[in-house]
């Protein structure tokens, strides 16, 4: 099926995307560390400023306290609002949210407002007026003092609000950029899975090796039907003869495209049908828990009977079985068929961004469990449904009756 070329081709594209994603992730983590720092500067110039505020109005309460020279303290005053004065215009400048901007033009204000207040009382100190000196040095200078360093301080929090903004979207970002990538790895993994040229019959018939799977059960439901597949010992099954490939991957492409565009449950529950007949699956069912570890509940099924999910309970996180390993480690788990008694499974972790909410369990015909293109199409429709139950996974404590959400198939 295919060339040596055509997988060439397709492990570039993977190493391409794993680049592009990296330098990515190299660079918004860069841009988030420069913010960062960026913040930090302007909170210590800001106290820098604050402790100014306050050197200079206790300069100025020293014109009219007693054994104070005011030929000191004046020039001193003058010098502190100017240096002042200048700093607080650097943080306008260097300010990177509007937020931050209009208290610093405030603070300015204020101070403009502080350097005419020291000048009337140094206007009164000359005419000999301490009285009034002292009025407008402890009310008026001391107020405006006082909301410029207020203003400061509301400066550096609607700073700081702003690159918590800038990485909680850089964040985000980097998740979708990942979420990407994970899918565009499956679908190539699932492409160099398929089958290559076969040389001959002989070469075919050898060309399926076991692998070992998952000792455990996988425990889909509760009763005595012996329909649940079971983990058993021994040698695995070879997997049957294999499906033609392109025919399965047209399928799974327009199976992925209606699950971009499904608006409504029932559409969905079409969808899950799709999934079942090009994975010959006897029956599919979606668990749902969420990332703090809530039970495993059953919130859509295609294939089962009435009986058969009435007996469906929840399953928690520590069980011992197939669908809670693979809800506790976010892998890919493999039941393989007891001869005789009962089908086997794959069971595929449902991955978001913060960690594996759910599971996609699929009951096998044939041994199909063991193939790499069943195994491929699984993880494919579990990264699928990841993106359209994220939303849902919060809630999973209440998921309401299964019955009312479900429809054997």
């Amino acid at each position: 099926m295919q060339s040596r070329a055509m997988r060439a081709a397709l492990i570039a594209v993977a190493l391409i995307a794993f680049g592009a994603a990296a330098f990515f992730l190299i660079s918004s983590e860069r841009q988030i560390s420069e913010r960062q720092d960026a913040v930090r500067a302007f909170d210590r110039r800001a106290r820098e400023v604050t402790g100014q505020l306050a050197n200079m109005r206790a300069a100025q309460q020293a014109y009219v306290a007693a054994g104070q020279g005011v030929a000191f303290w004046i020039p001193e005053v003058a010098t502190l609002i100017t240096t002042t004065s200048n700093t607080i215009d650097a943080l306008r400048q260097s300010a990177t949210s509007p937020d931050a901007r209009r208290p610093l033009a405030d603070a300015a204000a204020n101070l403009a407002e502080f350097r005419e207040v020291d000048k009337r009382a140094r206007d009164y100190l000359g005419s000999g007026d301490r009285l009034m000196a002292a009025d407008m040095v402890f009310s008026d200078g001391a107020e405006m003092a006082a909301a410029a360093g207020l203003q400061l301080e509301a400066a550096s929090l609607a700073e700081q609000q702003a690159v918590d903004t800038f990485e909680a979207g850089r964040r985000r970002v980097q998740a979708y950029v990942l979420g990407g990538v994970a899918v565009s790895a499956l679908l190539i993994i699932a492409l160099l899975a398929l089958p290559g040229p076969r040389s001959s019959p002989r070469v075919a018939e050898t060309a399926d090796t076991p692998e070992p799977a998952w000792t455990g059960t996988l425990s889909l439901r509760d009763g005595t039907d012996g329909t649940a597949a079971e983990q058993v010992g021994g040698v695995l099954p070879r997997d049957l003869r294999r499906r033609d490939a392109v025919p399965a991957l047209q399928q799974a492409a327009a199976l992925c495209t209606g699950f971009g565009r499904v608006t409504d449950v029932d559409e969905l529950k079409r969808l899950l049908a799709g999934v079942a007949n090009i994975m010959d699956a006897s029956g599919l069912v979606v668990w749902l828990g969420n990332t703090a570890g809530a039970d495993l509940r059953p919130v859509l099924a295609h294939g089962y009977s009435v009986q058969a999910l009435a007996q469906m309970r929840a399953v928690p996180r520590s069980a011992d079985n197939a669908a809670a390993a693979a809800y506790r480690s976010g892998t890919f788990q493999i039941v393989v068929a007891r001869p005789g008694a009962s089908n086997g499974a794959i069971v595929a972790p449902i991955l978001a961004p913060e960690g594996c909410i759910g599971t996609l369990t699929a009951e096998m015909n044939g041994g199909r469990e063991t193939s790499d293109r069943v195994q491929a199409l699984g993880a494919i429709f579990a990264a699928q449904l990841a993106g359209m139950l994220t939303p849902s996974a919060p809630a999973a404590e209440d998921h309401g009756s299964f019955e009312s959400k479900t429809t054997a198939g």
